[in-house]
């Protein structure tokens, strides 16, 4: 069995290597011929932990990457991993990506293919490309469509991808099932992992609801942080006791600045918003409260920062985190980058370091200032946030890094530093949520 992978972003470039892992011949196809280069090249175009190695185990034995979508002909099995971006007129998804990749393929599917989706798209687009297909394709060509939602975690996404949690199978038919069990037969067999066959609008609804979920919890207990900050709680130890609780759990229920990336803000905007094409717009009304919370959470901190500083002009802030998240230079709506933009467009001199997200934030952020270390960054600083939650800024010395600062004062945006060891340094240490 062949496959294409369509998109090579950071879904796509995992899959096709993953599959290759699988013992697939694969191609992978983009558009964009930077990225394709570097892939052949078995580099990373963005880092993902476990990935390069993986590169370079297949690229040229089983695994190239093209720009000619005429090279997927003699595939098989096609999956669709491009983007689903917020469109910039609205909060729904951008569907450009997704039925132009369908309309590129068309002409190249072979009979007896199946195209199968991977990307998050709203309920119903599986039905309307099926049907764009079957209108397209001569009559002596069959092709199904099948949608196997994808669940990766950025920083754990080679994992995600060769031992998921959970597979979900989107079919219309025994035929379609047959052949996406065979392309997963081994990670079935060797890591009993679920299967879940189900309709197509069922396997579309399953990821978007699951963002919509867990974004949910992140903001229900960051909304429990407001409360515990007006009223001297400590939401870390509220949510320790409630998380005891098997029908909560305590996963997701780490307040702090809030989530970003480019998957659960989007994709509960484009669920809203479908949901509201729908005609029931009230159904999920919640998660536009749940979006609102979020952003609230960036725009406490930049007050946080006021109410100790006062003026923020010409102030001196270290931003330790521009990633949305540890293990990634993804900056994706980045609560650590948005929160370093305000305080430097109310005329703070902000200084940031990431350990993988320097460059994707300089480009976004070319105003700021960057340091190419830690302590670089706090040097002289008023104010140090720690935004992002990277394993280095945990086991910064703080006896040390007050030698560095103008301030001991420090906003934990994470609230995973030790905050008594902080105090003990002469520290003024500022959790969310807590005392």
């Amino acid at each position: 069995m062949r496959i294409s992978v369509i998109g090579t972003g950071y879904l796509g470039a995992v899959h096709a290597a993953g599959m290759a892992e699988l013992g697939f011949d694969v191609v992978g196809v983009d558009v964009d011929a930077a990225k394709i280069e570097t892939l052949n090249q078995a580099r990373m175009p963005f880092y993902e932990p476990e990935f390069e190695p993986l590169l370079a185990k297949h690229v040229g034995k089983g695994l190239r990457f093209t720009t000619d979508i005429a090279e997927i002909a003699d595939a098989d099995v096609h999956f669709i991993c491009v983007g689903t971006p917020q469109r910039r007129d609205s909060p729904a998804a951008d569907m450009s990506a997704v039925d132009g990749s369908v309309d590129a393929m068309i002409p190249f599917l072979k009979d007896g293919s199946l195209v199968v989706g991977k990307s998050t798209v709203p309920v119903g687009t599986a039905e309307r490309l099926a049907e764009r297909i079957e209108v397209a394709t001569p009559e002596s060509v069959t092709v199904e469509l099948a949608w196997n939602p994808e669940f990766l975690r950025e920083g754990f996404a080679v994992q995600d991808t060769l031992h998921p949690d959970r597979l979900v199978l989107g079919v219309n038919g025994d035929n379609a099932e047959s052949i996406l069990r065979e392309v997963y037969a081994r990670t079935i067999a060797e890591d009993q992992t679920p299967v879940v066959v189900t309709d197509l609008p069922t396997a579309e609804l399953v990821k978007v609801a699951a963002n919509s979920f867990l974004a949910t919890k992140i903001s229900f207990i960051n909304a429990m942080a407001e409360i515990a900050e007006l009223t001297g709680a400590d939401v870390t130890q509220l949510a320790d006791a409630i998380g005891h609780d098997d029908r909560i759990g305590r996963k997701f229920l780490n307040a702090g600045v809030g989530f970003g990336g480019g998957c659960l803000p989007k994709d509960i905007r484009a669920f809203s918003a479908r949901a509201a094409e729908l005609g029931a717009g009230q159904s999920v009304a919640f998660l536009h409260e749940v979006d609102a919370i979020n952003q609230r959470r960036r725009d406490h901190v930049v007050n946080l920062v006021r109410t100790h500083l006062g003026s923020l002009a010409g102030r001196r802030v270290a931003v330790l985190g521009a990633a949305f998240k540890p293990n990634s230079d993804d900056v994706r709506d980045s609560p650590a980058l948005s929160i370093a933009g305000q305080l430097h467009l109310s005329g703070a001199r902000v200084t940031v370091y990431d350990p993988k997200a320097m460059d994707n934030a300089a480009r976004i952020f070319p105003t700021l200032d960057y340091a190419d270390s830690a302590n670089a960054a706090v040097e002289g600083a008023e104010a140090v946030l720690h935004l992002t939650e990277w394993p280095e800024f945990r086991e910064l010395d703080p006896e040390q890094l007050a030698a560095s600062v103008a301030t001991k004062l420090i906003i934990d945006g994470r609230n995973v530093l030790d905050r008594e060891a902080y105090r003990n340094a002469g520290w003024t240490y500022v959790g969310l949520g807590r005392p």
